[in-house]
């Protein structure tokens, strides 16, 4: 059986490589427009530098700011749990030293942190810019890894009541 994607997250989309050629052709016409000799051949070639320039950005953060949440595994930037492994996303706690994944040493910025526990007990950060979409996505893994696990906590609910 295919795995099937709950939810992903890019890093960066590769439109950001027209940037450079935008910038250039936003010059050469500001030339033209002016009057002045219109230098077509330095801004080809400053247009391609520019792009040339941006693509090792857009390489790295597809490479260490991608994630992707499969039936099968849970991929954040170069690291990969297996889908079996994830516990539970609600209700843990995030003690001070939890490992980042993906090989970081902390949460990038501009993205949120969900702690997240796995099968031995471990408590992981896990990170995206839509956290409760991740959020749900896990909590999906973790309530077919672990159906006991929901049962035990509805009848505790019911205790309550």
């Amino acid at each position: 059986m295919a795995a099937r994607t709950l939810y992903s997250e890019p890093g960066v989309g590769w439109s950001a490589l027209i940037w450079g050629p935008l910038f250039a052709l936003l010059g050469a016409l500001a030339e033209l427009a002016t009057g002045g000799p219109t230098h077509v051949v330095g801004w080809v070639l400053i247009g391609a530098a520019l792009c040339g320039l941006t693509l090792p950005w857009v390489y790295a953060r597809r490479r260490f700011l991608s994630l992707e949440v499969t039936t099968e595994q849970v991929r954040q930037g170069r690291e990969t749990v297996a889908a079996e492994r994830i516990a539970s996303v609600t209700d843990v706690g995030a003690p001070v030293g939890t490992r980042v994944l993906g090989g970081g040493w902390s949460v990038p910025r501009k993205y949120d942190e969900l702690p997240v526990e796995l099968d031995d007990g471990t408590v992981v950060l896990a990170w995206a810019r839509d956290v409760e979409a991740l959020k749900t996505a896990l909590a999906e893994l973790a309530a077919k890894n672990h159906p006991e696990d929901e049962n035990t906590e509805e009848q505790a609910d019911d205790s309550r009541n």
